[in-house]
């Protein structure tokens, strides 16, 4: 009989593969580095909802100890009801609010015909329902710029790298992974978050390691122990929903924090990284 781990055991040839890049990526978008000794943090809201709000909690994030600022201009949403984001506007919005701060910009791509409208995103997010979308990889990865891919609800993590593989197959390195909870039976969180993903992604690839517990948990008060149980794993960034009204969020308010609780989950996040250099 084969032994329970025995999947471990089994290494990864593609271009995502450790195998063919012994060293840790690290991604530069500007001054932010994704992977090597760094915590990348991105953090915002869910979805941009206005021009005003967008660059307020860009400013606070920042101040807060955020160094990508995250926002959702097109959103797939399960019910054809629900807010569907503000589109080119919330692109504007997003890239002003960026440019504002100082921090590099990350929003949802969800169609091969969005792709003239992310020239000032500066990271291009393949979400969940996409990672299987191979030719809106391609496209992608036919841009050149950083791309980070969300794993799917019900996907391994070879499924995950091979994603990954169709980005790097048109000559982009630039690939980030994440993970951000798969489907199971449990029903108490959105999702039950996978954190075995973590050390196993860094086993057989070189690529960095970030991980969502927004959108895993579903519920803003998992999201601090899930987000430091993360980076104890070995995790090379998280991704943070904040909001300044969580409770009045068009999208997903239930699982966002404010800026208090951000600054205070930042501080704990570091401290958990540095304990781990000190070994």
């Amino acid at each position: 009989m084969p032994e329970f781990n025995e999947g471990l055991k089994k290494d990864y040839f593609g271009p995502a593969g450790r195998s063919s890049h012994r060293e840790d990526t690290v991604i530069e978008i500007n001054e932010v580095k994704v992977g090597g000794s760094d915590l990348a943090i991105i953090a915002g809201p869910c979805s941009v909802e206005s021009r005003e709000q967008i660059l307020n909690i860009a400013d606070e994030i920042k101040d807060t100890g955020a160094c990508i600022l995250r926002g959702g201009a097109f959103k797939p949403r399960t019910s054809p009801y629900n807010f569907q984001g503000l589109g080119e506007e919330g692109l504007r919005y997003l890239s002003e609010a960026g440019r504002a701060s100082g921090l590099p910009v990350i929003s949802e791509i969800t169609g091969i015909c969005q792709i003239d409208l992310f020239g000032d995103i500066d990271i291009i997010q393949v979400g969940a329902r996409n990672m299987q979308n191979f030719e809106l990889l391609k496209e992608v990865g036919r841009l050149g710029k950083p791309v980070l891919i969300k794993r799917g609800f019900s996907n391994t993590l070879r499924e995950l790298l091979f994603a990954a593989d169709y980005v790097m197959n048109e000559g982009n390195p630039n690939v980030i992974l994440c993970e951000r909870g798969i489907r199971t039976f449990e029903t108490y969180t959105r999702n039950t978050l996978d954190l075995s993903a973590v050390p196993v992604l860094k086993k057989l690839t070189h690529l960095p390691v970030i991980v969502d517990p927004s959108h895993a948990t579903g519920r803003s008060e998992f999201v601090e122990p899930m987000a430091l149980a993360a980076v104890a794993a070995g995790a090379d960034g998280i991704m943070i929903e904040v909001h300044d009204d969580p409770v009045h969020s068009v999208t997903d308010g239930r699982q966002a924090i404010d800026p208090e609780a951000f600054m205070r989950l930042v501080s704990r996040a570091r401290a958990v990284r540095a304990a781990l250099k000190e070994e």
